[in-house]
């Protein structure tokens, strides 16, 4: 059923994949950013940043054309080097917070996200969609693996383990302080069962990356139909992704900050939301929800904690039950007047990552006028949204395995 396949990677010499290794680009302040470029010419920001080697800013076709010229470059200095057959790659994580995630990189079926087999629990912004199929178009590769899950199976995490034992062909630290480990798995009886395993799972899901995964799939679409002999073996008929089994997911939440209270006094703020919470003023105790429908929030230098009024909010499914879509329906939208909470500017967010110090910080300093903590959605949750074809309001996840760029590419 899910159509998961070995590819032949391109990946760094393994004297250079520690220096390569990049986070996304738009995870780096300037600062991080200026100094990775200036000091370390071999790391894939070179890539995706090609202008500066002109100290240029540059956007558009121009940059997307770049990019492939400086891709072209690393693979002429056999900085990469492309494997001689297809192999499935088993991936480790080791992180900073000791969390352990294992798994396998390989190429989903564009096809499956269409059929619905690649399950998405995120609605996808047409206008970023069009940007990177032309991106994709004209680079021709993929550097970050979709980040895809699937229900535990036993018989695969016994081979991953078993496929993990000998020394590994990459092992590296980042100054993250995170660990990676890579297999490449060649051997014909080893990729066979891993194909058939993943052959009959029924669906599996997107975890992270659903722009990715939706314009990987428009661009299957649109080379299909310029290829007058398209015969659906293409490479461009799959995307590079990293699967990993549901326990391994670590869901974070995404706390929220708001502006402004919408002109109203804290007393009347505080009285609108009584309608629908049982509200405590907990000080500067640091209240950090431990419940579904409980919420913290901080707001004029003191923690309140939030109880969902549930005889007053009707539940009809997946949705109306996560917490985020609670805020959303009964505080941001109707009290705050956030109606857009995609793309309304007087709401910013923060992953749990950061804890409600940072949230009261962001307040105490004006920069906000309230802040809301909210527990973690769960994996089943995710699935439920999924099945049931439901999306989630923004900003809803922060997921890891956070993954490294130009490890393992995928071209087409």
């Amino acid at each position: 059923m899910a159509k998961i396949v070995p590819f032949r990677a391109v990946r760094p010499a393994r004297d250079k994949v520690s220096l390569i290794a990049s986070r996304s680009y738009d995870s780096y302040t300037h600062e991080q950013r200026e100094s990775r470029l200036r000091d370390n010419p071999f790391s894939f920001l070179h890539i995706v940043n090609p202008g500066y080697k002109y100290r240029q800013h540059l956007s558009g076709k121009q940059r997307y054309k770049l990019v492939r010229n400086r891709y072209q470059e690393f693979k002429e200095e056999h900085i990469f080097i492309k494997d001689e057959q297809p192999c499935y790659y088993c991936y480790k994580i080791v992180n900073r917070d000791g969390l352990v995630f294992h798994g396998i990189v390989a190429a989903a079926s564009a096809q499956d996200y269409e059929k619905g087999i690649i399950k998405k629990h995120e609605d996808t912004l047409q206008y970023k969609e069009k940007i990177f199929v032309k991106y994709l178009k004209t680079v021709g590769f993929n550097a970050e693996p979709v980040l895809l899950t699937y229900p535990d199976n036993p018989e695969l995490a016994a081979l991953i383990k078993k496929l993990m034992e000998p020394r590994a062909e990459y092992e590296f630290t980042t100054t993250y302080r995170d660990t990676h480990y890579l297999w490449p798995i060649h051997d014909t009886t080893s990729v066979k069962r891993v194909s058939e395993i993943f052959e009959a799972m029924e669906k599996v899901y997107i975890a992270d990356g659903h722009h990715r995964s939706s314009s990987s799939y428009l661009l299957a679409k649109n080379m299909k139909a310029e290829n007058k002999n398209h015969t659906g073996k293409e490479p461009y008929n799959y995307f590079m992704s990293y699967l990993i089994p549901e326990s391994n997911l670590k869901i974070y939440e995404f706390n929220r900050l708001i502006t402004t209270l919408n002109g109203l006094k804290k007393e009347e703020f505080l009285v609108q939301l009584d309608e629908h919470f049982r509200i405590e003023n907990r000080g500067l105790e640091y209240y950090k929800p431990s419940k579904k429908h409980h919420f913290s929030m901080y707001l004029d230098g003191n923690f309140y904690s939030l109880y969902l009024r549930k005889n007053y909010y009707k539940i009809t499914n997946a949705l109306d039950a996560l917490d985020t879509q609670i805020l959303y329906k009964l505080v941001l939208a109707p009290i705050l007047g956030i109606k857009d909470a995609r793309n309304d500017t007087r709401i910013e967010y923060s992953h749990g990552k950061n804890d409600l110090a940072f949230v009261k910080t962001a307040v105490d300093k004006g920069e906000f006028a309230v802040g809301f903590g909210l527990v973690p959605i769960t994996t089943n949750e995710m699935k439920q949204i999924a099945d049931e074809g439901l999306k989630m309001p923004p900003k809803s996840t922060y997921i890891e395995p956070k993954l490294r760029s130009g490890v393992t590419i995928y071209e087409f």
